[in-house]
């Protein structure tokens, strides 16, 4: 469904906008929802303490992870009145001044380049489901060998399991594809036909799986203390002695910075085809409690206690300290091994991440594609393909070169460093600079009820230090340690310079893009008008 606006001295131009109420939030929820959801957070929750680590948690939740939504979903909405999808012409009508579109980069920037190796982790969900379903590492019984059924696949060795990267190469082009294939339908007929598909799947996929968890019992008669009930309960019954460590609190705040896709541009683009009637208040808090459902309901509570089931809390523990990906590709396909009808259950899971990671990245890359449509005229099939070509270039080292690190060194700069560095300033832009008290109107612009006043201070003065500290804490702890190296071995060096320079180079050519778009006039005050 498209709406016209007119512009003064402008011919009239279509934007899109969501064909339903429910296929808005299903789109929005799918965006959030991800692989964060049931790899990261299963991970981050056994590493801090399992129950202490919800207390904070859920504190961010409500001080600054519902504040944050409610302000991208009205920056959002602000900028598709005039007829921005992206965080450059947002920026430039928040903020009178010639930097303020450049600071907006970071809003296709990121997004985009999270895609470049988001992609291919997805491409592994996809892989895993068929892997699954045929059994193929059925009979694996042992975590090492487990790793090297993993590594084989991704082309970091070649060994008998797979001898070479052919394999993971054909699913991240079928991975591509699809993405391409649903951009191509646009935002109602691509994006929100994909979530009102997707999202209910992974509830249903999700419950299965849970129901499953709740039913296993003690599989181990030798240890019956090994039961799902323990890992229940090491989810929710808080040890109190950790709570004064600061490594929870920080670890809990940014999962639920990350959780909820803050920070990355991709909630302004889906909120900028909002009307002004539409509740965002109701929206955005509808959407934060549709993920969290997602993530603690489902994504800790079958991740966590089917491992403590199968291996007991230590070694659960241990598992979770290895990174994200050791319990959703190590422990759960071990897991699913002991399980009567396990391939079913395997490939359910790996489906439930597949479907979660193709909504997040379709929503990551609708930036770019909106950019190019809207800023610098292209068709949506031109968008399309240009998008497509160039997620499939910028991949090739991710793919080729990640045994070297490639892959890790692009997601710390990009992951975790740049969302919240975009927050911080779009939080400086929208609270200070637009100003709070019209800020305040915006978001309540059609709302049913309101914000607890209490919202103005902390978003104003608790969020942007919050995240000024978090930026802080996380460069001086370990971005000083990532950008000497340190640790990293002498042959991995060159090839951590080039995703260093492939990222800048990125970096300057969303800047180019909007400099072409600013000559042309896209952010001139007749460009486009209120619809």
């Amino acid at each position: 469904m498209t709406h016209k606006g007119h512009g003064a001295g402008s011919p009239a131009r279509e934007r899109e906008r969501w064909a339903t109420r429910m296929g808005l939030i299903l789109a929005m929820a799918g965006n959030a929802i991800g692989l964060g959801n049931f790899l990261r957070f299963p991970v981050q929750c056994a590493q801090n303490g399992g129950g202490v680590f919800l207390i904070p948690y859920f504190t961010a939740l409500i001080l600054m992870g519902i504040p944050l939504m409610w302000v991208e979903w009205a920056m959002g909405r602000y900028g598709g009145q005039f007829g921005h999808s992206t965080t450059p012409g947002m920026f430039h009508r928040l903020w009178a001044n010639p930097i303020a579109k450049y600071l907006g980069a970071l809003g296709i920037f990121i997004p985009f380049c999270v895609t470049v190796y988001y992609l291919y982790i997805e491409s592994w969900t996809l892989a895993y489901s068929f892997f699954s379903m045929s059994g193929s590492y059925f009979g694996i019984s042992e975590f090492g060998e487990m790793s090297a059924f993993l590594s084989g696949f991704q082309g970091k060795m070649s060994n008998h399991y797979f001898p070479s990267i052919a394999p993971a190469y054909f699913f991240f082009l079928v991975t591509l594809a699809v993405n391409i294939w649903i951009l191509l339908g646009g935002v109602s007929r691509g994006i929100e036909r994909l979530a009102n598909i997707a999202l209910p799947l992974i509830y249903l996929f999700g419950i299965i799986l849970l129901i499953r968890v709740i039913t296993l019992g003690a599989p181990d008669p030798l240890h019956p203390e090994q039961n799902a009930a323990s890992g229940f309960a090491f989810m929710w019954r808080p040890d109190y002695s950790r709570l004064s460590d600061v490594k929870v609190w920080l670890a809990a705040t940014g999962q639920i910075f990350f959780t909820l896709s803050l920070g990355f541009g991709a909630i302004q683009t889906y909120a900028s085809y909002l009307s002004k009637k539409d509740d965002l208040v109701a929206g955005g808090l509808t959407t934060a409690c549709m993920n969290e459902v997602a993530e603690v309901g489902l994504g800790g509570s079958i991740a966590i206690p089917a491992t403590v089931a199968f291996f007991g809390l230590a070694q659960t523990a241990q598992i979770a300290s290895g990174g994200s990906f050791d319990l959703g590709f190590f422990a759960m396909p071990m897991v699913f091994q002991r399980l009567p009808f396990g391939q079913a259950f395997g490939t359910f899971w790996f489906l439930l991440l597949f479907l979660a990671g193709i909504t997040s990245s379709v929503g990551l890359l609708q930036p770019l594609m909106a950019f190019l449509q809207e800023e610098l005229k292209f068709t949506r099939r031109q968008a399309a393909w240009v998008v497509g070509l160039a997620l499939f270039f910028f991949a090739q080292p991710v793919i080729l070169f990640l045994k070297y690190g490639f892959l890790n060194e692009m997601d710390f700069w990009i992951g975790t460093l740049g969302p919240v560095s975009l927050a911080a300033i779009e939080v400086i832009l929208f609270m200070w600079i637009f100003g709070s008290r019209r800020a305040w109107q915006e978001i309540h612009r059609g709302a049913h009820f309101t914000v607890p006043r209490i919202f103005i201070p902390v978003v104003k003065y608790v969020t942007p230090a919050f995240l000024v500290v978090l930026l802080f804490i996380w460069f001086s702890q370990e971005g000083l340690r990532v950008l000497s190296m340190e640790g990293v071995p002498a042959e991995n060096q060159p090839y951590i310079w080039f995703a260093r320079f492939l990222i800048l180079g990125i970096l300057f050519g969303v800047v180019a893009l909007i400099y072409l778009a600013s000559r042309r006039g896209s952010y001139s005050p007749h460009h486009s008008t209120r619809h």
